[in-house]
């Protein structure tokens, strides 16, 4: 059985970066804005689909969309960005590096008992960091900052340990960061659109990326099994 990228992976990933470029054209926002939003989707786009690549965008992203958070009172968002996404898209490459089958990552999946310890965890973080957030100075929203920033980080360790659930929780966060950044623009944020249109985008590509995922999951299985068989 086959896992190379098909078709229906090239095209969404050209659709996503075609929907970016558009976006940033109409909104006519600075150069600076549209290379985050154009590099954030490539990312998380490659990412849907299995290929490494996808974090050599991410370094790219995780730094720009910090400057942004800062300059929006996100300082959660900074925090997260610059010290757990940068070290750990350097680590997360290294891990996939080892687990490519025909230029795809294999994809697995986890058991029900480990997938309630991960909404435990979610749920504590943020009570604990939302806390903490609220006690700075200048800090806007800060249980929402504090949700994107804890579920972000296990979205990202499972991504790294190549877990299909990591997309469940990212539908949850694209959900919640593109109703804080509709917060952020109707109190004027800078670039609050771009980010909107950005955060509306992970969306559609988080339920893309369940759904790639989770097939990319059984396909491995029915492939070791072929194998075992042999």
């Amino acid at each position: 059985m086959n896992t190379k990228t098909d078709v229906k992976d090239v095209v969404w990933v050209a659709l996503l970066l075609i929907a970016a470029v558009c976006f940033s054209i109409a909104m006519g926002d600075s150069l600076f804005a549209s290379s985050v939003l154009i590099s954030g989707i490539l990312c998380v786009a490659l990412t849907a689909i299995g290929r490494i690549e996808g974090y050599a965008a991410g370094m790219y992203a995780s730094c720009t969309y910090a400057w942004m958070a800062y300059q929006n009172g996100l300082f959660g968002e900074v925090m997260l960005n610059l010290g757990f996404f940068i070290p750990t898209n350097i680590i997360g490459f290294m891990m996939w590096r080892k687990k490519m089958r025909d230029n795809v990552v294999e994809m697995r999946q986890l058991i029900w008992r480990h997938r309630a310890m991960v909404a435990a965890v979610v749920i504590l973080g943020t009570l604990g960091l939302g806390l903490i957030l609220s006690r700075i100075p200048g800090q806007n929203t800060p249980y929402i900052d504090a949700s994107t920033n804890v579920i972000s980080i296990i979205a990202t360790l499972l991504m790294m340990w190549r877990y299909k659930e990591q997309w469940m929780l990212y539908i949850i966060l694209n959900t919640v960061s593109t109703a804080m950044w509709i917060l952020r623009w109707r109190a004027g944020g800078a670039s609050g659109d771009l980010m909107i249109v950005m955060w509306m985008i992970y969306l559609a590509n988080s339920i893309f990326g369940y759904w790639r995922w989770h097939t990319g999951a059984k396909k491995l299985s029915a492939i070791r099994d072929q194998e075992a068989a042999a």
